[in-house]
């Protein structure tokens, strides 16, 4: 029977397929870090009391990005390079989602359209990294190697999906609603077929390093095929809708420590 708790648990319990899934996690968790530090630094004079609370969204992604490597280092393993088919954070700016690299890079301040793009970006994937922590903290917040970690992002996730509610919802009674329509539209349509590449992607590379028979491999492909479908026929709207959070100024304080 093909279930997330049992395929995730066979993927936990397998060194190398383990391996991978920590070396794709951390990659991308560092690369949201570097971004929201970027941004913070180059935020417009208009909006620099947003900066402390885009520092810490990159601070708590860089904690991530360690946990993940801790969780390797615990079992005595090493990183391996993150196969580009699965790199979910570069195949999003391949595709136009968030601010370009170069734009980041360079020493020229952001424009208040810069920081609304920034934000429907993270209102998107942050409400795809919450689904998945909601899942792995359903089945795995017990677990004696990841449930402390899976706790503590899960609780993060969620913090990052209020902030950039309560923050577009700011911007939106400024005047705004029109582009963060437009952009939370465009991001999420982008991104539900980007997910679906790389879910793909990251299964077949499952499949090989744990031996799946060719029948598992190819109702996992299905399934995913069939939750993009869903997506793209309206499931996407999940991911745009604003709503103001319970959680208020989620990100207005010091990001928490990892764990030892």
């Amino acid at each position: 029977m093909l279930s997330a708790k049992s395929l995730f648990q066979e993927i936990l319990d397998h060194d190398e397929s383990f391996r991978l899934f920590c070396s794709i996690a951390a990659s991308g968790e560092s690369q949201g870090g570097w971004e929201n530090a970027r941004i913070a630094a180059l935020v417009p004079e208009s909006q620099r009391a947003l900066a402390p609370k885009i520092t810490r969204h990159g601070a708590d992604e860089d904690k991530h990005g360690r946990i993940f490597n801790a969780l390797l280092k615990k079992r005595g393993l090493e990183p391996v390079p993150v196969p580009p088919e699965t790199d979910y954070t570069a195949l999003l700016e391949q595709h136009g989602i968030g601010l370009a690299h170069e734009k980041l890079k360079a020493d020229q301040p952001l424009t208040v359209d810069d920081i609304i793009t920034y934000l429907a970006h993270s209102r998107v994937t942050e409400q795809r990294a919450a689904d998945q922590m909601v899942m792995l903290r359903k089945y795995f917040a017990g677990h004696p190697d990841v449930g402390n970690a899976v706790r503590m992002i899960s609780d993060d996730e969620d913090n990052h999906l209020a902030y950039s509610h309560e923050e577009l919802l700011r911007f939106a009674a400024a005047g705004h609603g029109r582009l963060i329509q437009r952009a939370l539209r465009e991001c999420a349509l982008a991104e539900i077929g980007v997910y679906r590449d790389v879910s793909l992607a990251v299964m077949a590379h499952m499949g090989r390093i744990l031996g799946w028979p060719r029948a598992k491999s190819a109702a996992l492909a299905t399934g995913i095929r069939a939750m993009y479908a869903y997506e793209r026929l309206g499931g996407w709207r999940r991911m745009v809708t604003l709503r103001m959070p319970d959680r208020r100024d989620a990100l207005g304080g010091p990001a928490t420590p990892a764990p030892a």
